[in-house]
């Protein structure tokens, strides 16, 4: 008997929580994710996995199908997709791409919708999408993914997202669900793609960089395995050089002081020698004599003894130069 009286609690305690379970995936937000490449898929498996129903859509249906086995609806058209969710998720392969969006038929289904756009654009197209979509009734947030697919869905997934705050916090939840670090990181649309070209300038600038280094090694005959030993080594180095130019040049410390890690003077005079090297060698200088070009228009104007920051003065054009003697009005590092 007791055995008995066991198992029908443990079968009551079960059947709880499957009524649970129900009720919570019934409580969520429909979802559709519009495109479904190898990221737009990821997405799609995150939202599944935390119990979002999930429709999705693609032009090449057969890479839309494969989650359908996961629980996905697949739908037929965009307007389906569209009229399937209260939120729709959009990852194709550019702004122009995402125009589907915008045919009359769908234009008039997504009156009261939350588009989210995680396709990689500009800022002016992130505003320019954002009018549009305001214009049809419609709430527009824009993010940049800053992760590879296997990423998504993780602690360290990070998703920069831009426009209405609360249009953020109401859905947090669901933002959760594609990343551990999925940031508001301000409510003008253009923010999130603004700061994905920054950040991705930084890493073009590193991967370029290291195929300088490469191209130098092969030439001199240095093994490429030294190389990734000495780089382990610098990179420290370079972090806290990286840093601290952020900082100077926000907080418009030029001029060299005794924080002054290091200033153009010994830059040059050591790039110089890289220049020589690679002439010497026949490597490619395209990029670096871009660099050359930065430091001679310093070096012409009187820069050559102050901070390596004084250099973020001469890109761009003069109207838009950092030409600050102190941190901006509302700055972190202002007062």
């Amino acid at each position: 008997m007791r055995i008995v009286r066991h198992s029908l609690q443990h079968t009551s305690a079960r059947d709880d929580n499957w009524r649970l379970l129900l009720w919570s995936v019934a409580m969520k937000l429909s979802i559709s994710v519009v495109g479904t490449g190898r990221m737009g898929s990821a997405l799609a498996r995150a939202l599944l996995r935390s119990g979002y129903r999930t429709t999705v859509w693609n032009r090449t249906k057969q890479k839309a199908e494969p989650l359908a086995a996961l629980g996905a609806t697949v739908a037929g058209s965009v307007l389906e997709a569209v009229n399937a969710a209260e939120i729709i998720i959009v990852n194709v392969s550019d702004y122009q791409a995402s125009a589907i969006l915008r045919d009359d038929a769908v234009a008039s289904a997504i009156r009261g919708k939350l588009i989210v756009e995680l396709t990689s654009g500009t800022p002016h197209g992130a505003r320019e999408a954002a009018e549009w979509f305001a214009a049809q009734g419609a709430t527009y947030l824009d993010g940049a993914i800053m992760a590879t697919p296997d990423f998504i869905g993780t602690d360290a997934g990070t998703i920069l997202i831009s426009g209405p705050r609360q249009a953020f916090n109401a859905n947090e939840e669901m933002f959760r669900a594609l990343g551990g670090n999925v940031q508001h990181v301000g409510g003008e649309p253009g923010r999130a793609n603004a700061l994905d070209s920054a950040l991705l300038a930084l890493m073009w600038g590193a991967l370029f960089g290291t195929l300088h280094a490469i191209a130098v090694c092969q030439a001199e005959e240095i093994d490429l395995g030294e190389l990734g030993r000495q780089w382990t080594a610098l990179a420290p180095v370079i972090d806290g050089l990286v840093a601290d130019l952020i900082k100077r040049t926000n907080a418009g410390r030029f001029a060299s002081d005794d924080e002054t890690l290091s200033s153009i003077s010994p830059h040059y005079g050591a790039f110089q020698h890289l220049l020589e090297l690679m002439e010497a060698r026949k490597i490619d200088r395209s990029v670096v004599d871009s660099y050359d070009a930065i430091f001679q228009r310093a070096i012409a104007a009187g820069h050559l003894h102050d901070d390596f920051a004084a250099l973020s003065q001469f890109l761009g054009s003069p109207d838009k130069r950092s030409l600050r003697s102190g941190p901006r009005e509302g700055s972190l590092l202002a007062g």
